[in-house]
């Protein structure tokens, strides 16, 4: 045979073969991807329903991450690997619908720890809470059983949410919040302050402490999954109780200074100013023995009396501000400043009436909101979910009762409060629904969660994007049984980092937001 003619043979054969592997490899990677969900580390953008994810082994794990400026995820050399619940499949078989996973954190437990739980170490990826991902959509626009059910609906509300003025330019995911933190907890590796005054060093001491913070084991007071890392939130909150100074500025007049208000919705600022002037045991009057210094003034009632908000905008970056607009797109630092909740305080004389809510066998509403329509989530929430099933009290302004009881009766009747941002980012209903023991429902892009620092947020509460909430039912029906006691029993826990008390006692309010500043005085490199 012609060697030319030969040669050409051969390599019509190895591209015969080469194009049939290609074909095969092509074949076996569409049906691995059909057939799994997209577990991608940053599923922020998704946009088909998974199924509710909370292992079980969520109720012994130890979630070992860092206590502010950050680690979301517990991971070292020693850490054991991710745990798996059988009951993560159970959703998903409902009433017969292919639910495949609404994203929550996966805890992880680290037994040891060889040099330093909050020392920059190599993360252990979790699920996340970014409920939809349009990389799990068939590309031919094929739509499974649920999506085309919905398919005028979640249309109607993506245009409502496209023509929205008021939508956030960029959304910032829970997953990237704590990747934020992380960044910024290992920028503040090695870093030392300006000056070696006493103070630096007592800081520098403190953080090695809380980094090196002994592993916690069965705490009989702190239940480890409602924490980033327990270990370092108790070894902190110790070394605060033992050290924190503060330096309270008297200046400034009244109403503006030293005048609280203790009721209404914007009673946090009020409360921790009462709590604070009124503290002894962490404040100074030496100046030079001060870690923080507080300048006691009402932001509310700044506004009231003189709104002038650019005119400290420059003079006041340094500071580590409490805000209740924690809002990643109007400039809240994660990792300096401190989300403050905005608590819906009744009656000053007694901050804790009609406190808890009915057990979970008495709760037989799924969902519950009722407000103002303020801003552009409500409407959108309004207009795809008023009336529409029986179990779910979504609606406007309630008629007015003495005292909200219709109010605080339904929160403590549902198993789901929906705490959806009106004007701004925040609002009461996420510290009401705990209060009343409902598990919330945070539909409110770029909102940094109170006491973010500290708590695992992902563990006892749900998030969904704003421009998602047509998946709001079944994202909701897809958590099992087992999954919603769970997250029930944790809000019932975490509850106590919520309350007020006139006389401020261990882990409350007053001392988890005093915490917060501390922790992020001791990490943040500015």
């Amino acid at each position: 045979m012609d060697l030319g003619l030969f040669r050409f043979l051969c390599q019509a054969e190895t591209r015969r073969l080469v194009s049939l592997l290609g074909v095969t490899i092509t074949i076996l990677l569409v049906l691995q991807f059909s057939e799994l969900p997209n577990s991608e580390f940053f599923s922020s953008l998704t946009a088909k329903i998974k199924s509710f994810t909370m292992d079980t082994p969520l109720v012994n794990s130890t979630i070992e991450t860092h206590n502010g400026n950050v680690n979301l995820y517990a991971s070292n050399s020693s850490s054991i690997s991710p745990q798996t619940s059988s009951l993560d499949e159970v959703a998903s078989l409902e009433k017969g619908k292919r639910v495949e996973t609404v994203d929550v954190f996966r805890n992880h437990s680290s037994q040891e720890n060889q040099s330093s739980l909050l020392a920059p170490q190599p993360m252990v990826p979790l699920s996340n809470t970014s409920f939809f991902d349009s990389k799990v959509y068939p590309k031919d626009g094929i739509l499974s059983s649920l999506q085309r059910s919905n398919a005028t609906t979640v249309k109607d509300a993506s245009a409502i949410w496209k023509n929205s003025k008021r939508r956030p330019s960029k959304v910032v995911s829970i997953s990237e919040m704590n990747l934020i933190l992380q960044h910024n907890h290992d920028s503040s590796q090695g870093a030392k302050p300006a000056s070696s005054s006493a103070v630096n060093a007592e800081i520098l001491n403190a953080k090695s402490e809380i980094e090196n913070a002994p592993i916690v084991m069965n705490d009989s007071r702190l239940y480890s999954p409602l924490y980033r890392n327990v270990s370092m939130f108790k070894r902190s909150y110790e070394l605060m109780e033992k050290m924190l100074k503060v330096f309270i500025y008297q200046d400034g007049d009244k109403p503006i200074f030293h005048e609280p208000l203790l009721e209404g919705i914007y009673a946090s600022e009020g409360w921790f100013m009462k709590s604070m002037e009124g503290n002894k045991q962490f404040t100074t009057r030496d100046p030079e023995k001060a870690h923080l210094f507080y300048i006691p003034f009402s932001s509310r009632l700044l506004q009231l009396t003189l709104y002038a908000p650019a005119e400290t905008r420059g003079r006041m970056l340094n500071c580590i501000r409490a805000l209740c607009n924690a809002d990643t797109e109007v400039g809240f630092e994660i990792g300096k400043d401190v989300s403050l909740p905005e608590t819906y305080v009744r009656s000053d004389e007694n901050p804790l009436k009609n406190i808890g809510g009915n057990p979970p066998s008495q709760r037989p509403i799924l969902a519950f909101f009722a407000g103002g329509l303020h801003g552009y989530v409500r409407p959108m929430l309004l207009n795809l979910w008023e009336n529409k099933e029986p179990d779910m009290k979504i609606s406007g302004p309630l008629p007015h009762v003495r005292g909200n009881k219709n109010y605080i009766e339904l929160m403590k009747s549902s198993r789901f409060c929906i705490c959806a941002r009106g004007h701004e980012v925040n609002s009461p209903r996420v510290v009401e629904a705990i209060f009343h023991e409902c598990v919330p429902v945070i539909i409110s892009d770029n909102f940094i969660p109170p006491l973010f620092e500290v708590l695992n947020w992902e563990s006892f509460a749900v998030f969904i994007k704003e421009k998602h909430i047509a998946y709001l039912r079944d994202v909701l029906v897809s958590i099992s049984e087992e999954r919603y006691l769970e997250m029930h029993k944790r809000v019932k826990m975490v509850q106590e980092h919520f309350l007020w008390h006139h006389e401020p006692v261990k882990y409350d309010l007053f001392h988890m937001l005093l915490h917060s500043i501390w922790y992020n005085r001791v990490f943040y490199t500015s």
